[in-house]
């Protein structure tokens, strides 16, 4: 899940995501900001769901997968849109 809260005075939206995968020991976000070496770790919740709150610029795509148990990527399934890797698949894309 994605949710985001817009500010009228300030030029950045927070963006709070929440994902549930079975088994998952860490869930990490990679490639906000076209940042794909360096991961935000989402945190672990008592009901198994991951979250994490991400402060993004307004105006602008996003494009990031989830790397599960660092070894699994997945998509968003609440996404804005997909777009295809250099890979072969696709990558999660949200729009501010």
């Amino acid at each position: 899940m994605i949710q985001k809260t817009f500010f009228k005075t300030k030029d950045y939206c927070k963006v709070k995501f929440v994902l549930n995968v079975e088994h998952a020991e860490t869930v990490e976000i990679l490639g906000l900001n076209s940042d794909w070496k360096n991961s935000i770790v989402m945190s672990k919740k008592k009901d198994g769901t991951f979250s994490c709150d991400v402060s993004l610029p307004k105006n602008l795509q996003q494009e990031f997968k989830y790397l599960v148990n660092q070894t699994d990527w997945i998509n968003e399934p609440e996404a804005d849109a997909q777009h295809p890797d250099s890979f072969g698949g696709n990558n999660s894309v949200i729009i501010l």
